[in-house]
């Protein structure tokens, strides 16, 4: 597995890359034969240290982890810890439903924007209905059930998950509901 291993504003020893690559890589290994890569950034925010993971597998899923605390150490190992139990929920969830991906997530290109927040005050009106876009980037959409794409949204930490409907070849979505429960929106193809 390949690591980065980074920190903004703040430096990295060597002492902390081999503590993470053998934590996180112990950590993964129990529930994932092929991680591809990792990447750990550690920041300061105020008085406490706080580290992001992002996990690559094989399998095309991300996992992502956060914590916090006021040790550098302690910020990575909880961080590790919650990599690991979403892993293991992962695990769980493939066994509970039988199903083993033979082969890799297919992904396709998109464009993905960034666009600008208007201030909204009631006696300006605005110039133009188009938004300003602040970034343009490609990112990736894939191939999965809706099983899956649950899954891969729950790992990432994400609010919202587009991706292409193995069953029926159209975009999906899956969101997370105010409730807590999980929606899907699945078009129907027009004949």
């Amino acid at each position: 597995m390949r690591y980065q291993i980074s920190g903004k504003q703040i430096d990295i020893g060597m002492a902390l890359q081999t503590h993470v690559q053998e934590e996180l890589n112990a950590a993964i290994k129990k529930y994932s034969d092929n991680p591809i890569d990792a990447n750990v950034i550690f920041s300061r925010d105020a008085h406490e240290y706080v580290c992001e993971a992002t996990v690559h597998l094989s399998t095309g899923l991300t996992a992502t982890a956060k914590a916090s605390a006021t040790e550098i150490y302690a910020a990575f190992d909880a961080c590790c810890a919650k990599m690991e139990k979403q892993m293991r929920r992962f695990k769980r969830r493939l066994k509970d439903h039988h199903r083993v991906r033979s082969e890799p997530v297919e992904l396709f290109g998109a464009a993905s924007y960034i666009l600008a927040a208007e201030e909204q005050t009631d006696d300006v009106e605005p110039d133009s209905l188009q938004p300003i876009i602040i970034a343009e980037m490609e990112t990736k959409i894939p191939s999965l059930s809706v099983g899956e794409a649950v899954m891969q949204m729950e790992l990432a930490g994400a609010p919202v998950l587009i991706f292409r409907n193995e069953s029926k070849d159209g975009l999906n979505v899956v969101y997370r509901r105010e409730d807590g429960n999980i929606g899907w929106i699945d078009p129907q193809v027009a004949t």
